[in-house]
């Protein structure tokens, strides 16, 4: 009689079922752990943006009170309403949508006819021009600020719009970026393209342009992000209140702070961001995928 024993094949399921609920407990256990990590880094980075809002609806007596309160003993929104007083804001604010708009619109489209010249076409001295593009790079803005001021005195564009606007139209970075991503789209895009009797206007406007919305997408983030917070350039350019846009009124109204209290420069500060905010809800989806695909590239 044989002495080997037999053994059931269902005799084996508890002791890996065990294994599996183990591993589940401790996968749900490192999850917790990863939520309650998270959760605490975003109340750390919300917290600043919840004690402006407390501060912009604050007296001057509870903002200065030791120790802090939390919550204000009385809604001023005098202080709102003190903002418009003491500053053009609506003048400020259109000066910033039309200062934004001029320079993403241009940038769009001087910044891709650009990367994809560089990325696809062959020209001569296409390596030097590209190298003389991307050495802006390493010049930091400063250094050319008085000879932009002087062309722009020179084209009596001084205090205007347009003078805002003018430097930012184009981007060495934005350049880089669409040319980046025109390389890694595949030829045989272009050749079918050719096959169909498209030129390389045709090419790029029709095929080329419409492909490339993740790359503009980045761009225009970028740019909109930089030109909205943008204030040295604007600082210097713009002299009248009314030509003005929205961070230049805010340094001006940071000037008078011996005469004006820290709930009105929060609740300033809030107006002048909001806008960008209500644009980050709404459009949140684009704006997470253009920044991951400008961090990939």
């Amino acid at each position: 009689m044989s002495t080997e024993s037999l053994v059931a094949p269902g005799s084996v399921r508890p002791r890996s079922g065990r294994r599996s609920a183990g591993r589940a407990a401790s996968t749900g256990e490192r999850n917790w752990g990863a939520h309650i990590v998270l959760i605490i880094a975003s109340l750390a980075m919300l917290f600043p943006f919840l004690w402006q809002i407390k501060l912009s609806v604050s007296s001057e007596a509870d903002i200065m009170a030791v120790p802090p309160t939390f919550w204000p003993t009385s809604f001023e929104w005098q202080n709102f309403v003190e903002v418009f007083q003491r500053l053009p804001l609506l003048n400020q604010f259109w000066v910033s949508v039309a200062v934004t708009l001029l320079r993403t619109g241009a940038q769009i489209v001087l910044c891709s006819m650009a990367g994809y010249a560089f990325a696809r076409m062959r020209f001569p001295l296409k390596g030097v021009l590209l190298g003389l593009i991307l050495s802006i790079l390493m010049v930091p803005g400063q250094v050319y600020l008085i000879p932009q001021y002087q062309i722009i005195q020179g084209f009596g564009l001084l205090d205007t719009i347009v003078g805002i606007a003018l430097p930012g139209l184009f981007s060495a970075f934005g350049t880089f970026l669409m040319m980046q991503f025109f390389r890694s789209m595949p030829l045989e895009l272009e050749q079918a393209a050719r096959l169909d009797g498209c030129n390389s206007w045709q090419i790029f406007w029709r095929v080329m342009l419409p492909l490339a919305k993740p790359g503009i997408v980045s761009l225009a983030i970028i740019t909109i992000l930089s030109s909205w917070n943008d204030l040295l350039w604007p600082l210097v350019i713009a002299s009248s209140p009314e030509n003005m846009p929205l961070s230049v009124g805010l340094a001006t109204l940071q000037g008078y702070r011996s005469s004006i209290h820290t709930g009105v420069l929060m609740a300033a500060a809030l107006l002048a961001m909001a806008p960008v905010l209500v644009s980050f809800i709404i459009l949140q989806r684009r704006v997470v995928e253009g920044i991951a695909f400008a961090g990939l590239k």
